[in-house]
């Protein structure tokens, strides 16, 4: 549960645990750890899915912020809001902390986010808790990683073994994943998980109202939401599926990595017969926004005879300043 922060020379304490838990010596950043990977199939199936959009969307606040460390303490806390001890829908548990990420009230009065714009603050609201875990974490500087993200996590339950017991859950959670600008697109679009698919929506700030049957639905189409994903790494490319294969070096199917875009074409000899993009995940996943009356998801695609059928290639965009002609 959420405690007061204890003085810092209690925190220093636990510090040796430290080098245990980060193989000899603390990192400098979080992204330099095993934890901020892609959701691993072990998470998929552990965690439920609006959860996991939220610890996704939640650790987008706080930059360096492993999201499987948020669903760690989800997981710890509450089991992901599953749990039916005292104090996580309603009430308090004994030591006085209540929601799914188990706040003291006083904490809360001071973290508390609206996390699912309600214009309410609601410790037992999935939404808010979880933002307002990442608010709470952020504020103890867990983002920088390392020695902080220890520091952090010891603040939030004065335990080493419950900070042994997060950071081994969030390392159950993440797959490792490449570093670099792929890492970061296929961040931003785990974030977007669940949002909905609109014809012609998508812009690299975020989802927008589509055209024709999408008009009045707010997300993504599949080029909008690659379009999105990548400008957050810095690339800017096209808008259309058949024009983002240009805007990369071919990339061989033994050589993927979780960013890289993944077409799909009628006719996979005619690159202006593309239809549709995704972006590689990893173990033959990728992400992808599928088509109307349906939401921004995880697919497979090896192993799925129509995609593997209309398979086009892939690439992995690059900045336009560095682009061979």
């Amino acid at each position: 549960m959420l405690k007061l922060a204890l003085a810092a020379g209690a925190v220093l304490l636990g510090m040796p645990l430290l080098l245990i838990l980060v193989g000899g010596q603390p990192t400098s950043s979080s992204s330099e750890t095993p934890l901020d990977g892609a959701p691993s199939a072990y998470a998929r199936r552990d965690i439920p899915p609006h959860y996991l959009r939220l610890y996704l969307q939640a650790a987008q606040t706080c930059p360096g912020l492993p999201w499987s460390v948020l669903a760690a303490i989800g997981s710890v806390e509450s089991d992901h809001g599953r749990s039916r001890l005292p104090g996580i829908r309603s009430g308090e548990n004994s030591a006085g902390a209540g929601g799914p990420m188990q706040f003291l009230a006083a904490t809360w009065a001071t973290y508390g986010t609206d996390g699912d714009r309600d214009g309410r603050k609601d410790r037992y609201a999935p939404a808010d808790a979880i933002h307002g875990a990442a608010n709470y974490l952020c504020a103890n500087k867990a983002g920088k990683g390392g020695k902080h993200l220890y520091r952090a996590l010891f603040r939030y339950n004065h335990a080493d073994w419950y900070v042994r017991k997060v950071l081994a859950q969030a390392a159950k959670y993440a797959t490792p994943q490449a570093s670099g600008r792929g890492a970061i697109a296929i961040r931003a679009a785990l974030s977007k998980l669940g949002t909905p698919y609109s014809w012609g929506g998508g812009r690299p700030s975020g989802p927008s109202y589509g055209i024709e049957h999408g008009a009045h639905i707010k997300g993504f189409d599949c080029s909008g939401l690659t379009q999105f994903a990548w400008a957050q790494a810095g690339v800017r490319i096209d808008r259309v599926a058949a024009d983002q294969f240009d805007d990369g070096p071919r990339i061989p199917l033994n050589a993927l990595q979780p960013g890289d875009l993944l077409f799909f074409a009628h006719n996979p000899s005619n690159p202006r017969s593309i239809h549709h993009v995704g972006l590689y995940l990893g173990r033959g996943r990728m992400v992808h926004a599928p088509q109307t009356g349906d939401v921004v998801r995880i697919a497979q695609f090896k192993g799925n005879a129509y995609r593997e059928r209309q398979y086009a290639g892939a690439t992995r965009p690059a900045p336009r300043t560095s682009r061979q002609i």
